[in-house]
Protein backbone atom coordinates (compact mmCIF):
# COMPACT_ATOMS: atom_id res chain seq x y z
CA UNK A 1 0.00 0.00 0.00
CA UNK A 2 1.14 3.75 -0.35
CA UNK A 3 2.47 5.34 2.42
CA UNK A 4 -0.58 7.13 4.71
CA UNK A 5 -1.33 10.51 4.31
CA UNK A 6 0.65 12.37 7.35
CA UNK A 7 -1.29 14.94 8.88
CA UNK A 8 -0.77 17.40 11.86
CA UNK A 9 -2.76 18.19 14.87
CA UNK A 10 -2.47 21.50 17.32
CA UNK A 11 -2.02 20.59 20.77
CA UNK A 12 -1.50 24.23 22.25
CA UNK A 13 1.20 25.17 20.14
CA UNK A 14 2.28 22.64 19.04
CA UNK A 15 2.10 20.81 16.09
CA UNK A 16 1.79 16.84 16.39
CA UNK A 17 2.21 14.75 13.04
CA UNK A 18 -0.19 11.86 13.29
CA UNK A 19 -1.21 8.72 10.31
CA UNK A 20 -4.31 6.71 9.79
CA UNK A 21 -4.61 3.53 8.62
CA UNK A 22 -6.54 0.44 8.38
CA UNK A 23 -9.77 -0.46 9.29
CA UNK A 24 -12.37 -2.47 11.54
CA UNK A 25 -14.75 -1.09 14.16
CA UNK A 26 -11.92 -0.64 16.95
CA UNK A 27 -9.80 2.39 16.98
CA UNK A 28 -6.50 1.72 18.09
CA UNK A 29 -3.83 4.55 19.01
CA UNK A 30 -0.19 3.57 19.13
CA UNK A 31 2.26 5.68 21.20
CA UNK A 32 5.57 5.01 20.01
CA UNK A 33 8.85 4.38 21.83
CA UNK A 34 12.17 6.72 22.70
CA UNK A 35 12.15 8.00 18.96
CA UNK A 36 9.65 7.54 15.95
CA UNK A 37 9.27 8.87 12.48
CA UNK A 38 6.18 8.01 11.18
CA UNK A 39 6.40 8.55 7.42
CA UNK A 40 10.64 6.17 7.42
CA UNK A 41 8.20 3.41 9.46
CA UNK A 42 6.77 2.83 6.14
CA UNK A 43 10.39 2.30 4.03
CA UNK A 44 10.93 -0.95 5.86
CA UNK A 45 9.14 -4.19 4.53
CA UNK A 46 9.20 -6.03 7.52
CA UNK A 47 7.70 -2.75 10.13
CA UNK A 48 5.48 -2.01 7.29
CA UNK A 49 3.79 -5.66 7.74
CA UNK A 50 3.88 -5.35 11.62
CA UNK A 51 1.63 -1.90 11.11
CA UNK A 52 -0.37 -3.24 8.61
CA UNK A 53 -0.96 -6.47 10.60
CA UNK A 54 -2.70 -3.89 13.41
CA UNK A 55 -5.00 -2.21 10.54
CA UNK A 56 -6.21 -5.78 9.44
CA UNK A 57 -8.15 -5.30 12.10
CA UNK A 58 -8.58 -1.94 13.65
CA UNK A 59 -8.37 1.32 12.74
CA UNK A 60 -4.91 2.81 13.46
CA UNK A 61 -3.71 6.14 14.74
CA UNK A 62 0.29 6.54 14.53
CA UNK A 63 2.00 9.90 15.78
CA UNK A 64 5.33 10.97 16.42
CA UNK A 65 6.04 12.96 19.88
CA UNK A 66 6.70 16.20 20.27
CA UNK A 67 10.18 16.79 20.10
CA UNK A 68 10.66 13.21 17.09
CA UNK A 69 9.96 12.74 13.84
CA UNK A 70 7.83 15.02 11.69
CA UNK A 71 6.14 16.63 14.84
CA UNK A 72 7.36 20.32 15.84
CA UNK A 73 11.57 20.30 17.82
CA UNK A 74 10.47 21.54 21.30
CA UNK A 75 12.73 24.14 23.33
CA UNK A 76 12.51 22.35 26.85
CA UNK A 77 12.20 18.43 27.44
CA UNK A 78 8.69 17.44 27.32
CA UNK A 79 6.43 16.12 30.14
CA UNK A 80 4.41 13.35 30.11
CA UNK A 81 1.25 15.48 30.53
CA UNK A 82 2.54 17.49 27.75
CA UNK A 83 2.59 14.23 25.70
CA UNK A 84 -0.60 12.73 27.11
CA UNK A 85 -1.96 16.23 25.73
CA UNK A 86 -0.76 15.20 22.49
CA UNK A 87 -2.79 12.03 22.38
CA UNK A 88 -5.38 13.58 23.25
CA UNK A 89 -5.27 16.18 20.16
CA UNK A 90 -4.76 13.95 17.39
CA UNK A 91 -7.43 11.73 18.71
CA UNK A 92 -9.47 15.30 18.75
CA UNK A 93 -8.17 15.58 15.02
CA UNK A 94 -9.34 12.45 14.10
CA UNK A 95 -13.14 12.45 15.52
CA UNK A 96 -12.43 9.36 18.08
CA UNK A 97 -13.86 10.21 21.33
CA UNK A 98 -12.06 6.58 22.98
CA UNK A 99 -10.08 4.13 21.58
CA UNK A 100 -7.72 1.30 22.80
CA UNK A 101 -4.02 2.24 23.33
CA UNK A 102 -0.83 0.66 22.37
CA UNK A 103 2.39 2.12 24.38
CA UNK A 104 5.82 0.46 23.05
CA UNK A 105 8.21 1.16 25.72
CA UNK A 106 8.87 4.48 26.71
CA UNK A 107 5.38 5.19 25.43
CA UNK A 108 3.74 2.36 27.92
CA UNK A 109 3.92 4.50 30.71
CA UNK A 110 2.04 7.62 28.58
CA UNK A 111 -0.26 6.01 27.57
CA UNK A 112 -0.82 3.78 31.17
CA UNK A 113 -0.87 7.37 32.58
CA UNK A 114 -3.85 8.49 30.04
CA UNK A 115 -5.77 5.27 30.79
CA UNK A 116 -5.75 6.01 34.48
CA UNK A 117 -6.43 10.12 33.79
CA UNK A 118 -8.81 9.83 30.71
CA UNK A 119 -10.60 6.32 31.35
CA UNK A 120 -13.53 7.11 29.26
CA UNK A 121 -11.56 7.56 26.55
CA UNK A 122 -9.70 4.63 27.08
CA UNK A 123 -11.27 1.16 26.33
CA UNK A 124 -8.59 -1.23 26.28
CA UNK A 125 -4.64 -0.60 27.14
CA UNK A 126 -1.71 -2.80 25.76
CA UNK A 127 1.80 -2.03 26.79
CA UNK A 128 5.11 -4.09 25.37
CA UNK A 129 7.92 -3.63 26.92
CA UNK A 130 7.05 -1.05 29.36
CA UNK A 131 8.01 -0.26 32.58
CA UNK A 132 7.00 1.74 35.51
CA UNK A 133 10.01 3.12 36.48
CA UNK A 134 13.18 3.95 34.43
CA UNK A 135 14.97 1.30 34.88
CA UNK A 136 19.04 2.03 33.68
CA UNK A 137 21.18 3.16 35.71
CA UNK A 138 23.28 6.11 35.17
CA UNK A 139 26.32 4.38 35.02
CA UNK A 140 24.93 1.80 32.48
CA UNK A 141 23.22 4.72 30.41
CA UNK A 142 26.93 6.50 29.58
CA UNK A 143 27.85 4.50 26.71
CA UNK A 144 24.40 5.20 24.86
CA UNK A 145 24.73 8.78 25.84
CA UNK A 146 28.41 8.72 24.51
CA UNK A 147 26.83 7.13 21.65
CA UNK A 148 24.55 9.88 20.74
CA UNK A 149 26.97 12.58 20.92
CA UNK A 150 29.89 11.01 18.89
CA UNK A 151 28.11 8.23 16.15
CA UNK A 152 24.39 9.48 16.17
CA UNK A 153 22.77 8.27 12.85
CA UNK A 154 25.74 5.17 12.36
CA UNK A 155 22.99 2.72 13.27
CA UNK A 156 25.34 0.90 14.75
CA UNK A 157 23.03 0.65 18.08
CA UNK A 158 21.29 -1.52 16.66
CA UNK A 159 22.66 -4.26 18.97
CA UNK A 160 21.13 -2.72 21.96
CA UNK A 161 17.99 -2.55 20.54
CA UNK A 162 17.94 -6.49 18.69
CA UNK A 163 20.72 -8.22 19.44
CA UNK A 164 19.47 -11.01 17.02
CA UNK A 165 19.72 -8.39 14.26
CA UNK A 166 23.11 -7.13 15.04
CA UNK A 167 24.41 -8.60 11.58
CA UNK A 168 21.71 -7.27 9.13
CA UNK A 169 23.40 -5.12 7.39
CA UNK A 170 20.01 -3.83 5.47
CA UNK A 171 17.73 -2.91 8.92
CA UNK A 172 21.49 -1.02 10.20
CA UNK A 173 20.99 1.04 7.31
CA UNK A 174 17.32 1.68 7.44
CA UNK A 175 18.15 1.49 11.49
CA UNK A 176 20.49 4.71 11.22
CA UNK A 177 18.50 6.76 8.93
CA UNK A 178 16.07 6.02 11.79
CA UNK A 179 17.77 7.86 13.90
CA UNK A 180 18.47 10.65 11.73
CA UNK A 181 14.90 11.19 11.00
CA UNK A 182 13.97 10.40 14.62
CA UNK A 183 15.80 13.36 16.40
CA UNK A 184 18.68 15.27 16.49
CA UNK A 185 21.58 14.49 19.00
CA UNK A 186 20.34 17.01 21.33
CA UNK A 187 16.94 15.80 20.81
CA UNK A 188 17.65 12.24 21.50
CA UNK A 189 19.57 13.36 24.71
CA UNK A 190 16.59 15.60 26.00
CA UNK A 191 14.19 12.51 24.95
CA UNK A 192 16.27 10.56 27.70
CA UNK A 193 16.86 12.91 30.25
CA UNK A 194 12.80 12.75 30.34
CA UNK A 195 12.92 9.39 30.12
CA UNK A 196 15.06 8.37 33.00
CA UNK A 197 12.77 10.88 35.28
CA UNK A 198 9.55 8.75 34.79
CA UNK A 199 8.45 6.72 37.49
CA UNK A 200 4.65 6.20 37.31
CA UNK A 201 4.41 3.37 40.11
CA UNK A 202 1.81 5.13 42.59
CA UNK A 203 -0.55 5.84 39.68
CA UNK A 204 -0.87 2.06 38.29
CA UNK A 205 -3.31 0.78 40.79
CA UNK A 206 -5.42 3.48 39.64
CA UNK A 207 -5.45 2.20 35.73
CA UNK A 208 -8.85 0.86 35.57
CA UNK A 209 -9.22 -0.79 32.24
CA UNK A 210 -8.61 -3.76 31.01
CA UNK A 211 -5.27 -4.09 30.18
CA UNK A 212 -2.70 -6.45 28.31
CA UNK A 213 1.16 -6.46 29.00
CA UNK A 214 3.40 -7.73 26.26
CA UNK A 215 7.38 -8.25 27.47
CA UNK A 216 9.78 -10.53 25.84
CA UNK A 217 11.54 -13.00 28.67
CA UNK A 218 15.35 -12.24 27.62
CA UNK A 219 14.51 -8.79 26.80
CA UNK A 220 18.43 -6.77 26.97
CA UNK A 221 17.23 -3.31 27.21
CA UNK A 222 14.16 -3.50 29.44
CA UNK A 223 14.65 -6.71 31.96
CA UNK A 224 10.90 -8.53 31.82
CA UNK A 225 10.67 -8.00 35.53
CA UNK A 226 9.65 -4.46 34.65
CA UNK A 227 7.06 -6.24 32.62
CA UNK A 228 5.80 -8.64 35.72
CA UNK A 229 6.10 -5.75 37.82
CA UNK A 230 3.10 -3.94 35.69
CA UNK A 231 0.97 -6.58 35.66
CA UNK A 232 1.12 -7.13 39.26
CA UNK A 233 -0.24 -3.57 40.14
CA UNK A 234 -2.33 -2.65 37.67
CA UNK A 235 -5.52 -4.20 38.54
CA UNK A 236 -6.24 -7.51 36.48
CA UNK A 237 -3.69 -7.06 34.28
CA UNK A 238 -3.11 -9.95 31.98
CA UNK A 239 1.19 -10.90 31.36
CA UNK A 240 1.53 -12.46 28.22
CA UNK A 241 5.64 -13.57 28.25
CA UNK A 242 7.52 -13.98 24.72
CA UNK A 243 10.63 -16.14 23.86
CA UNK A 244 13.36 -13.63 22.53
CA UNK A 245 15.64 -10.99 23.35
CA UNK A 246 15.08 -8.26 21.19
CA UNK A 247 13.36 -5.25 22.24
CA UNK A 248 12.65 -3.69 19.13
CA UNK A 249 8.97 -4.54 18.46
CA UNK A 250 8.53 -5.34 14.94
CA UNK A 251 10.83 -8.24 14.79
CA UNK A 252 8.27 -10.11 17.13
CA UNK A 253 5.37 -11.16 14.93
CA UNK A 254 3.01 -12.48 17.80
CA UNK A 255 2.15 -9.24 19.14
CA UNK A 256 0.43 -8.65 16.11
CA UNK A 257 -1.62 -11.68 17.28
CA UNK A 258 -1.87 -11.13 21.00
CA UNK A 259 -3.39 -7.60 20.47
CA UNK A 260 -5.91 -8.44 18.25
CA UNK A 261 -7.06 -11.79 20.34
CA UNK A 262 -6.85 -9.20 23.35
CA UNK A 263 -9.09 -6.58 21.60
CA UNK A 264 -11.23 -8.73 19.62
CA UNK A 265 -11.57 -12.03 21.14
CA UNK A 266 -10.16 -14.22 18.33
CA UNK A 267 -7.29 -14.43 15.57
CA UNK A 268 -7.67 -14.46 12.10
CA UNK A 269 -6.77 -17.07 9.88
CA UNK A 270 -4.61 -15.97 7.70
CA UNK A 271 -6.41 -16.73 4.23
CA UNK A 272 -4.95 -18.34 1.91
CA UNK A 273 -4.84 -16.68 -2.31
CA UNK A 274 -3.94 -18.03 -5.12
CA UNK A 275 -2.52 -15.56 -7.44
CA UNK A 276 -0.11 -15.43 -10.96
CA UNK A 277 3.25 -14.76 -9.94
CA UNK A 278 6.71 -14.43 -11.75
CA UNK A 279 9.19 -16.79 -8.83
CA UNK A 280 12.64 -15.89 -8.99
CA UNK A 281 15.45 -18.19 -7.23
CA UNK A 282 19.19 -16.84 -6.95
CA UNK A 283 22.11 -18.86 -5.72
CA UNK A 284 25.36 -17.86 -5.46
CA UNK A 285 27.71 -20.00 -7.59
CA UNK A 286 30.25 -22.53 -5.67
CA UNK A 287 29.92 -20.81 -2.33
CA UNK A 288 31.09 -23.71 -0.06
CA UNK A 289 34.78 -23.27 -2.62
CA UNK A 290 34.69 -19.81 -2.05
CA UNK A 291 33.70 -19.91 2.26
CA UNK A 292 36.68 -22.19 2.12
CA UNK A 293 38.79 -20.14 0.04
CA UNK A 294 38.64 -16.55 1.53
CA UNK A 295 38.00 -17.43 5.56
CA UNK A 296 34.72 -17.27 7.32
CA UNK A 297 35.44 -13.26 8.19
CA UNK A 298 36.09 -11.86 4.91
CA UNK A 299 33.00 -14.59 3.31
CA UNK A 300 30.77 -13.20 5.44
CA UNK A 301 31.86 -9.77 4.88
CA UNK A 302 31.23 -10.98 0.88
CA UNK A 303 27.83 -12.58 1.82
CA UNK A 304 26.53 -9.16 3.65
CA UNK A 305 27.10 -7.05 0.72
CA UNK A 306 25.72 -9.51 -1.41
CA UNK A 307 22.44 -9.73 0.44
CA UNK A 308 22.21 -5.57 0.47
CA UNK A 309 22.65 -5.56 -3.19
CA UNK A 310 20.00 -8.10 -3.83
CA UNK A 311 17.76 -6.28 -1.97
CA UNK A 312 18.73 -3.36 -3.48
CA UNK A 313 17.96 -4.43 -6.57
CA UNK A 314 14.49 -5.92 -5.46
CA UNK A 315 13.63 -2.87 -4.51
CA UNK A 316 14.39 -1.31 -7.31
CA UNK A 317 12.47 -3.30 -9.52
CA UNK A 318 9.39 -3.87 -6.75
CA UNK A 319 10.38 -7.49 -6.32
CA UNK A 320 8.88 -9.08 -3.19
CA UNK A 321 11.38 -11.02 -1.06
CA UNK A 322 9.88 -13.87 0.82
CA UNK A 323 12.90 -15.25 2.18
CA UNK A 324 16.80 -15.20 1.90
CA UNK A 325 18.11 -18.73 1.43
CA UNK A 326 21.85 -18.31 3.12
CA UNK A 327 23.34 -17.82 0.06
CA UNK A 328 20.28 -16.75 -2.00
CA UNK A 329 16.88 -15.38 -2.14
CA UNK A 330 13.22 -16.46 -3.25
CA UNK A 331 11.46 -12.98 -4.65
CA UNK A 332 7.93 -13.02 -6.45
CA UNK A 333 7.12 -10.02 -8.98
CA UNK A 334 3.85 -9.23 -10.24
CA UNK A 335 5.53 -8.56 -13.94
CA UNK A 336 7.68 -11.13 -15.70
CA UNK A 337 9.61 -8.97 -17.37
CA UNK A 338 10.33 -6.69 -14.37
CA UNK A 339 11.81 -10.02 -12.77
CA UNK A 340 13.80 -10.79 -15.43
CA UNK A 341 15.53 -7.49 -15.56
CA UNK A 342 15.66 -7.78 -11.55
CA UNK A 343 17.76 -10.98 -12.27
CA UNK A 344 20.00 -9.99 -14.96
CA UNK A 345 20.58 -6.40 -12.42
CA UNK A 346 21.53 -8.90 -9.70
CA UNK A 347 24.01 -11.00 -12.27
CA UNK A 348 25.65 -7.79 -13.08
CA UNK A 349 25.68 -5.77 -9.87
CA UNK A 350 27.26 -8.59 -7.40
CA UNK A 351 30.55 -9.00 -10.24
CA UNK A 352 32.05 -6.29 -8.30
CA UNK A 353 31.99 -8.64 -5.36
CA UNK A 354 33.83 -11.27 -7.56
CA UNK A 355 31.04 -13.75 -7.38
CA UNK A 356 28.31 -15.38 -9.75
CA UNK A 357 24.71 -15.71 -9.26
CA UNK A 358 22.92 -18.28 -11.26
CA UNK A 359 19.17 -17.05 -12.07
CA UNK A 360 16.05 -19.22 -12.23
CA UNK A 361 12.28 -18.04 -13.39
CA UNK A 362 9.19 -19.17 -13.81
CA UNK A 363 5.63 -17.72 -14.18
CA UNK A 364 2.75 -19.56 -12.44
CA UNK A 365 -0.19 -19.82 -10.36
CA UNK A 366 1.24 -19.69 -6.43
CA UNK A 367 -0.68 -19.77 -3.06
CA UNK A 368 0.36 -16.89 -0.77
CA UNK A 369 -0.59 -17.55 3.01
CA UNK A 370 0.95 -14.60 5.39
CA UNK A 371 4.57 -13.93 3.84
CA UNK A 372 4.94 -17.54 2.06
CA UNK A 373 4.26 -18.61 -1.20
CA UNK A 374 3.77 -22.01 -1.97
CA UNK A 375 2.81 -23.93 -5.51
CA UNK A 376 4.17 -25.73 -8.09
CA UNK A 377 5.55 -22.52 -9.80
CA UNK A 378 7.89 -22.07 -7.12
CA UNK A 379 9.12 -26.10 -6.95
CA UNK A 380 9.63 -25.27 -11.52
CA UNK A 381 11.31 -22.03 -10.92
CA UNK A 382 13.45 -23.52 -8.18
CA UNK A 383 14.59 -26.40 -10.28
CA UNK A 384 15.46 -24.30 -13.53
CA UNK A 385 17.62 -22.29 -10.72
CA UNK A 386 19.78 -25.48 -10.45
CA UNK A 387 19.80 -25.70 -14.39
CA UNK A 388 21.32 -22.44 -14.77
CA UNK A 389 24.78 -21.95 -15.38
CA UNK A 390 27.36 -18.95 -13.35
CA UNK A 391 25.97 -15.81 -14.22
CA UNK A 392 23.31 -17.22 -16.29
CA UNK A 393 19.37 -16.39 -15.94
CA UNK A 394 17.35 -19.11 -16.94
CA UNK A 395 13.87 -18.89 -17.39
CA UNK A 396 11.04 -21.23 -18.65
CA UNK A 397 8.97 -21.21 -21.57
CA UNK A 398 6.08 -19.10 -20.23
CA UNK A 399 7.98 -16.65 -19.00
CA UNK A 400 9.72 -16.03 -22.77
CA UNK A 401 6.44 -15.94 -24.05
CA UNK A 402 4.74 -13.49 -21.57
CA UNK A 403 7.47 -11.14 -22.23
CA UNK A 404 6.90 -10.85 -25.74
CA UNK A 405 8.27 -7.49 -27.21
CA UNK A 406 9.60 -6.14 -24.29
CA UNK A 407 13.15 -6.06 -25.80
CA UNK A 408 14.03 -8.65 -23.70
CA UNK A 409 16.77 -11.09 -25.81
CA UNK A 410 16.48 -15.44 -25.64
CA UNK A 411 18.37 -18.26 -26.53
CA UNK A 412 17.06 -21.54 -26.06
CA UNK A 413 18.55 -24.00 -23.86
CA UNK A 414 16.68 -26.83 -24.87
CA UNK A 415 13.90 -29.06 -23.21
CA UNK A 416 14.70 -30.61 -19.88
CA UNK A 417 12.91 -32.98 -17.55
CA UNK A 418 11.85 -31.53 -13.64
CA UNK A 419 11.13 -33.44 -11.83
CA UNK A 420 7.51 -33.40 -10.32
CA UNK A 421 6.26 -33.20 -14.00
CA UNK A 422 5.64 -35.27 -16.94
CA UNK A 423 6.22 -33.10 -19.78
CA UNK A 424 9.98 -31.66 -20.38
CA UNK A 425 9.94 -27.73 -20.11
CA UNK A 426 11.52 -25.52 -22.59
CA UNK A 427 14.35 -23.25 -20.83
CA UNK A 428 15.88 -20.33 -22.29
CA UNK A 429 19.12 -17.80 -21.27
CA UNK A 430 17.61 -14.09 -20.97
CA UNK A 431 19.92 -11.32 -21.25
CA UNK A 432 18.64 -7.39 -22.28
Amino acid sequence: MATPVTRYAKSGGVHIAYQVFGGGSIDLVFAPGFISHIEHYWDHPELARWLLRLGSFARVVIFDKRGTGLSDPVPEIPSLEQRMDDVRAVMDAVGIESAAQLGISEGGALTALFAATYPERCQRLVLYGAFARWPITADALKPYLKYVDRDWGTGRSLPIWAPSRRDDPTLQQWWGRFERLGASPSAAMAVLQMASQIDITEILSSVHVPTLIIHCTEDTLIDVECGRFLAQHIPGARLIELPGEDHLFFVHEKIGDCIEEFLTGSIAIAESHRVLATVLFTDIVGSTARAEEMGDQRWHNVLDAHHTTVRRELARYRGNEIRSLGDGFLATFDGPARAVRCACAISEAVRPLDIQVRCGLHTGEVETAGDDVQGIAVHIASRVSALAEAGEILVSRTVKDLVAGSGLHFKERGKHSLKGLQEPVELYAASH
